[in-house]
Parts: structure tokens; C-alpha cells; sequence
């Protein structure tokens, strides 16, 4: 078996989705899955030999070794998660894998993910710069309204100049953050008034 750090990964993505193979099952949902600590990317190796539709995004940062050594690094953007595409009765081949802990759900029940938040991810990561953030309860929402993450709504934060978007996977408790240009933003509350909601 190759070893991980063999293997060259694509740029901030790490997902054994087939492009030329038409999805015909519609049966299968997007699951958070509970990794043990760094052994994410092992994780998604395994998934891969065994034929799981997996996907484990990845960001990129500067790491210094105790020798004073620096080196860009690609880590997983939600420590310990993985996400896997599979039918609800085929958890068992997922919990067997090595490094697996659990599903993410409730009462022992593994909870879906929607589909669109996932591919959202998936085709935001290869347009807009992602980086983790602390998980946030409170703070005032946006919402991206143009770009690959139009939709998606967020709590807004600063940065230096820049302005994020705080966004959050309630069923993990995860959040990430993603640099977004202030014309592309509109407020959620505004944006209620003006629907009379």
C-alpha cells in the first residue's frame, strides 16, 4: 500500500469522486464522519481502496519545524472530519475502516448532510481561499449573494482588510472562514425585512 505522504494531492481537495462516472444512485447521502487526530488523509486513502465516495478538503499553511525550517503544508480544514457519500445501510463499511470513530448524528443516529453545502464546498475551494475558524454562535449574518458559494450564509468577521465570511456546519459544530468581496455580501437580517419576514 503506498504510503500518504507519497502521494501528490490536488490542491486543497482530497476527493475520490469519479467526474466520468454518471451518478445513478440518488440513494446516497453526504455523512460527516469522526475521525481519530491526524489520520484524516489516511482516512480518505482507505475510503479510496475501498471504493467509498469520499471528500476531505484540505487549506494550505506555513509550517515551521523545531529545526527553524519552514514549509507550506496542507491540513485538513475540519480536524478530525471527513465527509463520505454512501447509502444510510452501508454505514458498517464506513465504522470499519481504521481511524474511523464514528457517523456524526444524533442518538446514534447518523445524520445527512445536504448536498448542496457539500458541493458548495467542493467548488468554492477551488475559487476562494479558505482557512479554519473558530467555531461562532453569535455575531451579525451575511450572506454570499454572487460566485460559486452564492447562497450560502455565514456570520460576517474582519480580517486585517479583508472580509470574511464565517461559514458553519451546525451538525459538526465546524466553521470555516472564506475571503469575500463586500459587493458580493448582503446582510440576512436586511435582507429579511425587506421580504417582510
Amino acid at each position: 500500500m503506498p504510503r500518504i505522504d507519497q502521494q501528490v494531492l490536488e490542491p486543497s481537495i482530497l476527493s475520490n469522486r469519479n467526474p466520468q462516472l454518471p451518478d445513478t444512485d440518488a440513494s446516497k447521502s453526504w455523512f460527516a464522519v469522526y475521525t481519530t487526530a491526524c489520520h484524516e488523509k489516511r482516512v480518505a486513502l482507505h475510503f479510496q481502496n475501498r471504493g467509498i465516495e469520499s471528500f476531505l478538503p484540505l487549506y494550505r499553511s506555513l509550517h515551521r519545524w523545531n529545526n527553524g525550517c519552514k514549509v507550506m503544508v496542507e491540513q485538513p480544514l475540519f480536524p478530525c472530519y471527513i465527509f463520505a457519500r454512501i447509502q444510510r445501510d452501508a454505514r458498517i463499511r464506513v465504522i470499519e475502516v481504521p481511524g474511523v470513530l464514528s457517523l456524526v448524528g444524533t442518538r446514534g443516529t447518523p445524520a445527512a448532510l445536504p448536498d448542496a453545502e457539500i458541493e458548495s464546498l467542493r467548488s468554492g475551494l477551488q475559487h476562494c481561499k479558505f482557512e479554519p475558524h473558530p467555531y461562532l454562535v453569535i455575531g451579525e449574518r451575511a450572506r454570499i449573494k454572487a460566485g460559486p458559494l452564492a447562497g450560502m450564509e455565514g456570520v460576517l468577521v474582519r480580517k486585517k482588510n479583508d472580509l470574511r465570511v464565517v461559514l458553519t456546519l451546525e451538525l459538526i459544530m465546524k466553521s470555516v472562514a472564506v475571503e469575500v468581496e463586500a459587493e458580493n455580501l448582503e446582510s440576512v437580517a436586511m435582507s429579511m425585512r425587506a421580504h417582510g419576514a
